[in-house]
């Protein structure tokens, strides 16, 4: 069996990259109104969520999908370079691939989707990087 390189420390920072890339993508800078708007979300709804149990499920979810990738990452001869194509297929092939079937058959809007997917494909990119990298 091949050796197998899971750096502890990257995996955590991907799950913190995960709500940082999370609050900026869906924040009033990029998509916040689009996606409040496809999502048919108002301002009342959204400040009566539990912000606790959000961003704590959240998190434990991105700690669990970088662990993961860290696994599928994990062999002696991965580099940026694999880690970054990796996250890419991913993201695109597997993760935003099933969104955009869900939504479909939930008839959502393409708007909604791209800017859900968009954020999947950019968010697996980025970890596939650092796990490739930080070694």
């Amino acid at each position: 069996m091949e050796s197998m390189i899971i750096n502890h420390w990257a995996v955590f920072v991907c799950a913190v990259v995960n709500m940082i890339l999370g609050a900026l993508w869906y924040s009033p800078l990029l998509f916040y109104k689009a996606w409040k708007k496809e999502n048919a979300l108002s301002d009342e709804k959204l400040k009566s969520a539990n912000p606790l149990k959000t961003y704590g499920i959240s998190f434990i979810l991105a700690y669990v999908m970088s662990y993961n990738m860290a696994f599928f990452l994990g062999g002696v001869d991965t580099d940026f370079t694999w880690g970054l194509t990796a996250g890419f297929l991913t993201g695109f092939g597997w993760a935003a691939a099933i969104f955009t079937i869900i939504a479909l058959f939930e008839q959502k809007s393409w708007k909604y989707i791209f800017i859900n997917s968009g954020y999947i494909i950019i968010y697996f990119t980025v970890i596939g990087g650092i796990l490739g990298a930080w070694r």
